[in-house]
């Protein structure tokens, strides 16, 4: 879909494409997805877009919410959350459900609907389940409305690392040791489940990382050096997601990469590496987020590894059948192999994230980078392609 496309009379000139910001959500990465939206809210191009931020509470509300990019920051190293925005505690914003009509309406108890006008296309900065999982996907599929990102099947398959990993090994793509407990496993059999991470620690060694299987910016992970930190482990990341991933350590250096999508198709950034933090164990979430550990862009690496980490970037993108952008994580081992770690199809997008910082320093500002989404985001159609 284009500009000159969108609904015109003959007495007015075009007017601008419609981006619905969508934020927040029900998952536990719901502040962080508010600090993405406050950033892409300030960069982007008012003079090409008309904006409408909308807001989902952490119990599910879609609200209206004010337009105040400022207010979307952690502060006090306490992230932001979506009710503080809301322009009312009960007001909801229902988007149309038949493709013929991309009208937005507002609703409030005992008050007559509003409508908010068309939308032309969803940025959907949600991160984890019940936003970058497929799920609003599947919904603005069923609207008609077209949006940022990828689809309903790469985005699903994106958020859980079980799949993934099988799409990725798969399509020739070397993964590291892993084990998945289901929740019927621990369930029927706690002690046999148990057991079998005790095996898999007996085969590949301390430590391990205990995580929930379908979450994101570093949330319920735990590094476990011994049998004594397993249980608390396995309970963190059950309280963010009952099926639990556990991975081997691969003893290497951290090596992530962007991928944009270009009307020609995918392109890789120049890559970053992530130094092992000095006042965290790993790279959790508040090395990430709240003490903002910097990462090396680009990454110290010799021409033939940045080569050859940007085309496996590239590769998994493709091998998820990804649209619109991916961040894809490596390890770079010790014997000078690369293994990939995971993908986020909807990733940090703060000016400090990873992600923007790569394609700064490929030569796409923050900016033009929101626009080329944008764009590309408008020239898919929705259903099958």
């Amino acid at each position: 879909m284009s500009t000159e496309n969108l609904p015109q009379s003959p007495e007015q000139p075009p007017r601008k494409p419609r981006v619905a910001v969508v934020f927040g959500g029900r998952s536990s990465e719901h502040g962080i997805s508010v600090v993405t939206a406050g950033a892409v809210l300030k960069a982007i191009d008012r003079t090409k877009y008309d904006v409408l931020p909308i807001g989902i509470t952490q119990d599910g509300r879609w609200a209206l919410t004010a337009d105040e990019p400022e207010r979307m920051a952690i502060v006090d190293r306490r992230p932001p959350s979506v009710d503080a925005l809301a322009e009312s505690a009960e007001g909801g914003v229902i988007l149309p459900v038949d493709p013929a009509n991309r009208e937005v309406v507002y609703s409030e108890p005992g008050s007559v609907p509003k409508a908010l006008g068309e939308v032309d296309v969803v940025f959907p900065v949600l991160h984890g389940p019940y936003g970058e999982d497929g799920t609003l996907q599947g919904l603005l599929e069923l609207s008609g409305v077209p949006y940022v990102g990828s689809g309903v099947l790469a985005s699903a398959v994106g958020q859980d690392k079980e799949y993934m990993k099988l799409v990725f090994t798969s399509f020739g793509l070397k993964v590291g040791p892993y084990l998945v407990i289901r929740p019927r496993e621990w369930e029927q059999d706690e002690s046999a489940a148990r057991k079998k991470i005790v095996d898999f620690a007996g085969e590949h060694g301390w430590p391990l990382f205990v995580k929930p299987a379908r979450a994101g910016s570093s949330i319920g992970i735990t590094k476990v050096d011994g049998l004594s930190g397993l249980d608390e482990a396995i309970a963190e990341a059950q309280r963010h997601d009952p099926k639990i991933l556990v991975e081997a350590a691969l003893r290497g250096r951290e090596i992530e990469c962007g991928v944009l999508e270009f009307e020609e198709g995918p392109r890789a950034s120049v890559p970053a590496e992530i130094p092992p933090p000095d006042a965290h164990a790993y790279y959790d979430f508040e090395a990430k987020y709240i003490d903002s550990t910097p990462g090396i862009v680009p990454a110290p690496l010799t021409p033939e590894e940045t080569a050859e980490v940007r085309r496996l970037a590239v590769d998994a993108f493709e091998a998820a059948s990804c649209e619109g952008l991916v961040r894809a994580d490596f390890f770079l081992t010790e014997d000078g192999e690369f293994v990939i770690n995971e993908i986020n199809t909807m990733p940090g997008f703060t000016p400090i994230s990873m992600y923007p910082q790569m394609w700064q320093a490929t030569g796409v500002s923050y900016p033009e980078l929101i626009d080329r989404l944008v764009r590309a985001a408008l020239r898919r159609s929705t259903g099958l392609r």
